[in-house]
């Protein structure tokens, strides 16, 4: 795949440009893992009254958590895709980088960043629901539904419920890095998720060069300087080749 890519854009590939990345469904569905929204979407499936929220773990945590062990082992199948390990090695050559994503599924962090913000937790940790304790745990098939603490309270994935707030602080930090940042990509993601989707729009509003990076354009396409369309997993390993060839000039 050949990309055209602004003359403004490639003028910001050098190491100390101040990046932010930003992540959303479409980039790990190229892996196989399923969308929430959408015409094949989990949501159009399943109930987000019965799987995702409090009430429903509180109801019902065996069910809740038959679906998360569902859920981890299709993860457990897959890998991450070129477009995840673009934004790895994006992350090795600028200097002053953050990747925030909305995704639950652990493949930014098995394709290697590290610098990364996940405002919608991690669905492979659990974390329990009396003392607070919290931890990663890759097991696909518990012994017990709803798994226990040691202190003997049920343990549950640790993922953000929709009625529940964001990680604390994550958020906050994911803003300040947006309201910070020379150059901001949004990648992958329907920018429809709130409060999440605000941060395309911060990015912009204080001096941002906002890119797009999706198969169609999403609602974040409205604050963008420059859309480019196509598969993540084929248009960010092009941009790192621009990279490459800059960083030998």
């Amino acid at each position: 795949m050949v990309i055209q890519l602004s003359n403004k854009l490639k003028s910001l590939f050098i190491p100390e440009t101040r990046v932010v990345v930003f992540t959303g469904a479409g980039i790990s569905a190229e892996s196989g893992v399923p969308t929430f929204r959408g015409p094949e979407g989990l949501w159009k499936k399943f109930r987000v009254q019965d799987l995702a929220t409090p009430e429903a773990f509180q109801a019902r945590p065996q069910l809740v958590w038959e679906w998360y062990g569902w859920r981890r082992g299709q993860i457990a199948e897959v890998k991450p895709n070129p477009g995840h390990r673009a934004v790895s090695e994006f992350e090795k050559y600028f200097v002053d980088f953050t990747l925030v994503t909305q995704n639950v599924d652990g493949l930014h962090d098995r394709a290697g960043n590290r610098k990364l913000l996940k405002l919608h937790g991690d669905i492979w940790e659990i974390r329990c629901v009396q003392c607070g304790t919290a931890r990663m745990d890759f097991t696909l098939s518990f012994n017990h539904l709803p798994p226990l603490c040691v202190c003997g309270g049920a343990l549950r994935p640790g993922v953000v419920w929709f009625g529940e707030p964001l990680p604390a602080g994550i958020f906050d930090e994911a803003v300040q890095k947006a309201e910070g940042c020379d150059l901001f990509f949004s990648v992958g993601t329907s920018a429809e998720v709130y409060p999440a989707a605000y941060l395309p729009s911060i990015a912009k509003e204080h001096g941002a060069y906002v890119v797009e990076v999706n198969i169609e354009s999403s609602a974040a396409a409205s604050c963008a300087d420059e859309v480019l369309l196509g598969k993540s997993g084929e248009v960010l390993p092009e941009i790192l080749n621009y990279l490459s060839r800059a960083s030998l000039d």
